[in-house]
């Protein structure tokens, strides 16, 4: 399987491009950046390693070169500069977007080819994406809130003193500040987490808040998220390449569930080698389905007034 990651030569994409080699899964990873030097040191430093790790080819190259990839995995994005609003930021990233997907079709792209969306904010553009580009809707995901979720996780766990991969606890709706936490389905080992000593109302509240602001967090103290980052994108893409039916909170349209429509969120979602296979509707607390309809309509929102 060939991912090309675009944006490669940034910190996501880099990134996700070294979890993806230790994986060892995927046979080619091709980097695509504005910045083609950048890619191509990227693309040298982790050949370099290659003899240690797994058999793939492994090259910076362009969006021609690209063509035959089985996933795109879009990662380019801008940052926010001092004093510009939230809604600024995602008019300038959805300008840069379109140009990126008048590339991929320009050169051309595979009709069973899938494209992963990572760039912020990530639920906009893959609604944008599925759109443009006349893909099967199940073919256009977004990360959505897979890196929530394993953030909540690692943060449940490291708080109350657990083995990280034995907990299990998502987040659903927006990759953004309208998320919802679901504790109604977490777990450790397979019991109920609520029922975990220590576990409490006042716990799950003080666990969530600084889940939600994780990412203001690591970008206060590094400049920005890479590394977890990049675990979450490697989790998806591996469920894509071996077909595993994983469910996962990744965002794609939604058409009825939970009553929502018409929007990209992420709902629990069956992944597999043709991308979504599909969206289930779980049995939720009241106040956990009424938060992910708030979410989809904080969504809606926004998405009507972008500039597209």
């Amino acid at each position: 399987m060939k991912v090309s990651i675009i944006g490669g030569g940034g910190r996501v994409g880099s990134c996700a491009a070294f979890a993806l080699q230790c994986g060892g899964i995927v046979s080619e990873i091709q980097l695509i950046d504005a910045n083609q030097a950048m890619a191509e040191g990227e693309a040298l430093d982790l050949l370099h390693g290659s003899a240690f790790t797994a058999d793939q080819r492994i090259t910076a190259g362009s969006y021609e070169q690209a063509s035959d990839s089985d996933i795109f995995l879009i990662t380019a994005g801008l940052r926010r500069k001092p004093d510009e609003s939230r809604l600024d930021l995602i008019n300038r990233n959805v300008a840069l977007f379109v140009q990126i997907l008048e590339s991929i079709q320009k050169a051309g792209m595979r009709q069973d080819a899938i494209v992963f969306v990572v760039s912020n904010p990530v639920d906009i553009l893959t609604h944008l994406a599925g759109e443009r580009l006349g893909l099967p809707w199940q073919q256009v995901i977004g990360l959505g809130t897979m890196l929530d979720s394993t953030r909540f996780s690692s943060l449940i766990a490291e708080a109350l003193d657990l083995a990280p991969t034995q907990v299990k606890a998502l987040t659903l709706g927006e990759h953004g500040d309208s998320m919802v936490p679901i504790w109604s389905a977490s777990s450790v080992n397979g019991l109920p987490l609520t029922e975990y000593p220590g576990c409490g109302p006042g716990f799950q509240g003080q666990i969530f808040t600084r889940t939600r602001g994780s990412g203001a967090e690591v970008i206060k103290r590094k400049g920005g998220a890479g590394w977890a980052v990049g675990i979450a994108i490697r989790d998806v893409i591996h469920a894509i390449a071996l077909d595993q039916r994983r469910l996962l909170p990744v965002s794609s349209r939604v058409q009825g569930t939970y009553q929502i429509r018409d929007i990209c969120l992420s709902v629990p979602t069956v992944v597999g080698r043709g991308g979504v296979h599909q969206q289930v509707e779980l049995k939720l607390w009241p106040k956990e389905q009424t938060g992910l309809q708030q979410s989809a309509r904080a969504l809606k929102e926004t998405m009507s007034k972008v500039q597209l």
